[in-house]
């Protein structure tokens, strides 16, 4: 198997809103907020569901390296209930393996509620129900072993279980990718992720204002130096300025693609990472990589949500 993602099994709901609707929940745009199952239910409460899709950020990822012609895996955790089960079935649409056997838990499917403004940004808020609860336990040792790339999504970090399911992972991987996932995550795990990215990562995926937070820097200058002296792989997305990757002492850069249309910015930073993930895993060059992660972010921010179609 190419590569093996493990991260939150959630299922997005996608729905349009005013952006009064933001500031009236005391939500801040761009961002995601974790919420307990009755505030989820109360912001659901008020709006139109556009869609249902399985989703989670490195799942998305995953789909995106299945749709590429990538032999791919998941593994996520969710409850043995309808939403658990609409999930599975959306990986197994994907030609996803699914490394997870379901059963009846406490906790139900994680779901994360995603608010489109009319300026195409996206605001999340997350249940993360069943999914937050992966542990040691829940990792099928023989999928991480036969995969060539591991990729973990920084959203699933936490204290606990999901801390030893990454590090029985890490330690038995050939080799290790973690996105930063968002601001938030990086803001409340930065010294635990500062020594991920340091000592235990191979490639590290993150936009600008994660690893600037990261590592505390006032420009992106300190965010170059930062990156050839990591002396691993660190790939940077930049919004309009195009992404950029630093290995060693190379510093690679990419463009974005100008007069795109864009219609929901959800999913942008996981379709990045399915095209540089799929160039790096297929021996294409840095600069190819950049640009195949450029491609299918394009692609995905063109559409509502965050698979392609």
């Amino acid at each position: 198997m190419k590569i093996l993602g493990i991260g939150n099994a959630i299922v997005d709901v996608v729905c349009k809103v005013k952006d009064n609707f933001i500031t009236d929940n005391g939500l801040t745009k761009s961002t995601m907020k974790l919420v307990a199952e009755t505030e989820f239910k109360k912001l659901l409460s008020n709006l139109k569901i556009e869609e249902t899709i399985s989703g989670g950020s490195v799942a998305n990822s995953i789909a995106g390296l299945s749709r590429l012609g990538n032999k791919v895996g998941f593994i996520g955790k969710v409850n043995d209930d309808d939403l658990g089960q609409k999930y599975e079935d959306g990986l197994k649409k994907e030609k996803v393996k699914y490394f997870y056997s379901k059963k009846k838990e406490k906790s139900p499917t994680g779901t994360c509620l995603i608010l489109i403004t009319p300026d195409s940004e996206r605001t999340m808020c997350t249940f993360l129900g069943i999914a937050g609860k992966i542990n040691d336990k829940d990792i099928d040792e023989n999928a991480v072993k036969n995969s060539e790339l591991i990729f973990l999504e920084g959203y699933l970090w936490d204290k606990g279980g999901p801390q030893k399911a990454f590090n029985k992972a890490i330690n038995i991987s050939k080799k290790t990718a973690m996105t930063l996932s968002d601001q938030f995550c990086v803001d409340r795990h930065k010294k635990s992720f500062l020594d991920l990215v340091n000592n235990k990562l191979d490639i590290t995926l993150a936009n600008e204002l994660e690893i600037l937070s990261l590592i505390n820097a006032k420009n992106f200058d300190e965010v170059i130096s930062f990156g050839k002296q990591l002396g691993k792989l660190l790939v940077i997305t930049r919004g309009e300025k195009g992404s950029i990757a630093i290995q060693k002492k190379e510093v690679v850069e990419c463009d974005s693609k100008q007069d795109i249309k864009i219609v929901d910015l959800t999913g942008a930073g996981d379709l990045f990472a399915a095209g540089f993930l799929h160039g790096y895993i297929n021996n294409l060059s840095i600069k190819e990589s950049l640009q195949k992660g450029t491609e299918m972010s394009s692609e995905i921010i063109q559409k509502i949500g965050a698979r392609l179609k």
